[in-house]
């Protein structure tokens, strides 16, 4: 399914031209394109700050992490979007390239779940790390396998095989759940291992969160992994993962908050996997706009920088009607320090 989202903001253009008052309305854009991950948060973002500045309009194209990387390092975009951070291979082509560095600066926090389609079973299944990574690399291939019946007792698993449905571009959801499995099982670590983008063992590719939410909801016993608010809007099923204290959690605001509650570098390029918290959702993460330290077109640095403000004030109230969670204050504030390095 090839679909791409852009979000434009509302242009009072037509003011403009209809000299109402003799005034005229300057019209600034600005574009984007990266995480799916985020991208109902961004929309309503863009079109919230829109409402409030009207003759800005923000063009966003929800592609997935790897084209966001790769069409900011290009240029061809203002402003690039990942739920992994670049790596030093990815940062060293954007400095040779560009000839400056670029910026990661959070957003909101979010949570990778596994779900599923299983008709006969209205339970929330439990999922122990074991068993998710068994299932992605091909080595557990029944739903009544013991590795899931044990977390689940008294559930009616059936005699099924299991299909696995993954993302099939190069995505920062996946660099979470990749990020995540690699943690908690050696043998990913050492096989598909971490990435955008992993040679996976088995399973449907779909292109987007959109496309992994589409390959579940219509394919019986099959299981995926998608950003949490994709799981909700289309009333799937969200199994709960066991942490590292032994704990089996839910996705939830909560559960991710507690999570983020780590050290933050300068850069901000941080992991929350499997946060050591007792009760912290384990497959989390924050997720990053990617901005070129140095933007010499001086009215889309100002429009940009003057939106990213507004991100980290009102725009984090609206994170949790979306099923992110927002910010923490000590990353807020910091972030607020980091703008003055955008010249």
């Amino acid at each position: 399914m090839n679909q791409t989202h852009i979000v434009s903001a509302v242009v009072a253009a037509l003011l403009a031209l209809s000299g109402c008052g003799g005034s005229s309305v300057e019209v600034k854009n600005l574009t984007g394109a990266g995480a799916t991950f985020p991208y109902p948060v961004y929309s309503k973002w863009f079109d919230e700050y829109a409402k409030l500045h009207p003759g800005i309009q923000i063009n966003y194209q929800s592609l997935g992490s790897g084209a966001g990387i790769k069409q900011v390092t290009d240029g061809t975009v203002d402003f690039g979007a990942s739920d992994g951070p670049m790596n030093e291979e990815q940062l060293a082509t954007f400095r040779e390239k560009n000839g400056i560095g670029i910026l990661h600066f959070p957003t909101v926090l979010g949570a990778v779940v596994p779900t599923y389609n299983l008709a006969a079973v209205t339970e929330e299944l439990k999922f122990t790390p074991e068993a998710l990574a068994g299932i992605f690399l091909g080595k557990i291939t029944k739903w009544d396998d013991a590795a899931i019946a044990s977390a689940n007792p008294g559930v009616e698993l059936p005699d099924a095989g299991i299909v696995v449905a993954h993302r099939s571009d190069g995505s920062g959801t996946t660099y979470v759940w990749t990020d995540y499995l690699s943690k908690v099982s050696p043998e990913w670590k050492s096989g598909p291992g971490l990435g955008t983008s992993v040679n996976w063992p088995v399973g449907l590719g779909g292109k987007g969160n959109e496309g992994v939410s589409g390959l579940v909801k219509q394919t019986p016993n099959s299981i995926g992994y998608v950003e949490m608010v994709y799981a909700v809007q289309n009333k799937m099923p969200v199994g709960h993962v066991k942490n590292s204290s032994g704990n089996f959690v839910r996705a939830s605001l909560e559960a991710v908050t507690a999570a983020a509650e780590v050290p933050m570098p300068d850069d901000f390029r941080v992991s929350i996997t499997n946060s050591p918290a007792a009760n912290a959702y384990p497959i989390a993460s924050f997720t990053w706009l990617l901005i070129p330290e140095q933007i010499k077109d001086a009215s889309k640095r100002e429009t940009l920088v003057e939106f990213l403000k507004w991100m980290l004030g009102p725009g984090q109230t609206v994170a949790g009607t979306l099923e992110y969670a927002p910010l923490p204050a000590s990353v807020i504030e910091k972030e607020h320090l980091a703008l003055a390095a955008i010249k």
